[in-house]
């Protein structure tokens, strides 16, 4: 497993940029890059679980399932991804989810002077580099967009 990283400086506080990235109303948008259906379902305290979820060519929910490590509010989150969905079935459990077994996805905001660096840590098997490469700055510059019309 290898570590991709991303990082965008925008132009607003930390706490409006977590709020923009993680908020019910917003999330979809700037992850819609990722899939037109992109959503969560849970909570993102410590401790909670939660699901990315979108719908596949087929109408079925699909997604990762994670749990939240850590949340520093407006400084950190890591979440460890622990299995898959797919419509109403959690898969946790077999011989597909080794590659999971030290997948985490992190985000650092780092605020000085009126700008937060964002700087997403992302666990890749390498299948998804490319794919990663070419959505996450993407994905970025729409959440950089979204934070900069607020601020």
């Amino acid at each position: 497993m290898k570590k991709l990283t991303y990082n965008i400086d925008i132009k607003a506080p930390a706490n409006l940029v977590v709020d923009q990235m993680i908020g019910k109303e917003t999330y979809s948008q700037w992850t819609s890059l990722f899939s037109p259906t992109s959503d969560f379902e849970g909570g993102w305290n410590k401790g909670d679980k939660i699901r990315f979820t979108a719908m596949d060519e087929r109408g079925t929910r699909q997604g990762i399932l994670a749990e939240i490590v850590e949340h520093i509010p407006h400084q950190f989150i890591s979440m460890h991804h622990y299995g898959y969905l797919y419509g109403d079935q959690e898969i946790t459990e077999g011989p597909e989810l080794a590659v999971l077994e030290n997948s985490f996805e992190n985000y650092y905001f780092d605020q000085k002077d009126g700008i937060t660096n964002l700087r997403i840590e992302v666990s890749d098997d390498g299948e998804h580099t490319k794919h990663m490469n070419e959505i996450w700055p993407k994905a970025l510059e729409k959440l950089k967009a979204m934070c900069e019309n607020k601020a």
